[in-house]
């Protein structure tokens, strides 16, 4: 019963952290009018979250798999409510940066359920699981909806003070309900970095995460102050359309799991990034409300669709070191809303505009659609050579002008020859000697008109040994039709001969 109940339980847990990480970015349109904040210091005390929210991202992936999900969320949450105090009788710009700061202890819990949940579920589940627990990002929008309208009735200092009670219920949540037997994995810190941090996958993976669940971040805290400010909304609505953009993208979240779980996930990424491109671009346009709103929708279904995606892609890549893994992914992508605003309020006071920096978020977008790409067929590649590696036939491949240019493992385990002495060599030094020359004519004669041929030869190995093979050699053309290459794979077959033979 318990294990069953960690997935709504956990989700949940998501819930409440990420709607205390957003409180001052939700109700900045009433505490500004309390607590005098400057105009260029707007962006940098609802960004502050940010910072904790991402960095202890990576510990807390890592403490999740060394602990259990159950004390790591209690522990959050216990420590979540002396800033969430602290800022409710905050009465300067100081106080909200410091409470600010250790606010993001709530967004940082992100990194412990993605390391948690797929211990319970197999990996043809892991997309929609990993989704559904990333719609936790639905605490933002209840906030940024609801802390409004309380605050319009109560004063947002009580207003926040209610978070305490939010945060005492999950507390006895977690101590009744989580798992205290959840499988824990005790591989060092050090042990794990070392197996991932040369692998460009991670880093590949981090800057799409940085993309999709930064800007998700980024439009979070920016547009309920942007909203009011550059459209003249009032402080209820603006919080009511921020809540829109993030209900949609939350929702699009475990869809994008799901669709991971049945379709190539980089295909996926591609249209992700291909939408963040075309709508960054109209956003840079400085458009009318309804297309703002078209431009901030579309980028809220791809963030959600991505967001859901990449959380597929980390355990198929690193299933022995998710949990670092994990940490680390989600640390960047909290990064990645933690700049765009500090940018986009400095290229506005310098230009009066924020078109440049909606631009070079297409830019950005637009790189990460042709790493994406890249990795789509660099995958494929690896798939090939993996089945190369691993054949049991030995495989050689020539250029047009009958050079070696590479060979396989079972290459060398059945001619002797290792790779570095038959490179740029003929694959005449495997000859026997017992084929005539008019058999090497019909050999090459049937590649000049067929493409291929195939049969019976001797060859000898490095020690002289001769042996029977069964060998293709084909030809490769290009799409001129022109041969660029010739490879030819065999088979040892001199065992079968002889037990014919008796």
């Amino acid at each position: 019963m318990i294990r069953k109940i960690q997935l709504p339980l956990q989700t949940l847990n998501l819930v409440a952290g990420f709607m205390v990480w957003v409180l001052i970015s939700s109700l900045m349109p009433f505490i500004k009018e309390d607590i005098n904040i400057p105009a260029d210091k707007l962006a940098l005390v609802t960004a502050v979250p940010v910072i904790l929210g991402s960095l202890l991202r990576i510990p807390l992936g890592y403490y999740a798999n060394q602990f259990g999900a159950r004390v790591i969320f209690m522990l959050s949450f216990i420590l979540l409510l002396f800033p969430v105090y602290y800022i409710s009788i905050a009465d300067s710009i100081t106080d909200l940066l410091i409470g600010g700061l250790f606010l993001g202890l709530g967004g940082a819990v992100f990194s412990v359920g993605v390391t948690s949940l797929p211990k319970y579920y197999p990996k043809e589940r892991h997309g929609f699981v990993n989704g559904i627990y990333g719609a936790g990002n639905l605490g933002t929008a209840i906030t940024a909806f609801a802390a409004p309208v309380v605050a319009t009735k109560f004063g947002w200092s009580l207003t926040v003070q209610i978070y305490l009670v939010l945060l005492g219920i999950f507390i006895a949540a977690n101590f009744f309900l989580g798992d205290k037997k959840e499988v824990k994995v005790q591989t060092p810190l050090l042990e794990q970095i070392k197996g991932v941090y040369k692998n460009e996958k991670l880093w590949l993976l981090s800057l799409f995460y940085f993309i999709t669940f930064g800007s998700f971040v980024a439009f979070t805290i920016y547009l309920p102050n942007f909203l009011v400010a550059h459209f003249e909304l009032d402080k209820v609505d603006a919080g009511l359309r921020t809540a829109g953009f993030i209900v949609l993208a939350t929702a699009m979240r475990p869809i994008g799991g799901w669709l991971a779980d049945r379709f190539h996930s980089l295909i996926l990424l591609m249209f992700v990034f291909g939408v963040y491109t075309i709508s960054a671009v109209i956003l840079s346009l400085s458009p009318s409300i309804t297309w703002y709103t078209f431009g901030c929708l579309s980028i809220a279904l791809s963030a959600g669709i991505g967001n859901g995606v990449i959380f597929k892609l980390v355990p198929m890549y690193f299933q022995k070191q998710a949990g670092i893994v994990n940490g680390i992914v989600s640390a960047m992508g909290g990064l990645g809303g933690f700049f765009p605003p500090l940018l986009l309020t400095l290229l506005f006071n310098i230009t009066g505009h924020y078109a440049i920096g909606f631009m070079a978020l297409s830019q950005v977008a637009l790189a990460s659609l042709i790493l994406v790409v890249w990795m789509y067929f660099q995958g494929r590649m690896e798939i090939a050579s993996q089945v190369i590696d691993h054949t049991i036939e030995g495989i050689l491949v020539t250029d047009k002008n009958g050079k070696i240019i590479s060979v396989n493992p079972a290459f060398t385990e059945i001619t002797g020859y290792k790779q570095e002495e038959v490179v740029g060599k003929n694959p005449s030094i495997l000859k026997s000697g017992k084929q005539s020359k008019g058999f090497y004519q019909d050999l090459w004669t049937s590649i000049e008109n067929n493409g291929f041929w195939q049969g019976e030869i001797w060859n000898s190995r490095k020690d002289g040994e001769e042996y029977l093979q069964w060998l293709t050699i084909s030809a490769i053309k290009n799409d001129a039709g022109d041969v660029v290459q010739y490879a030819g794979m065999f088979s040892d077959i001199s065992s079968h001969r002889v037990k014919k033979a008796k």
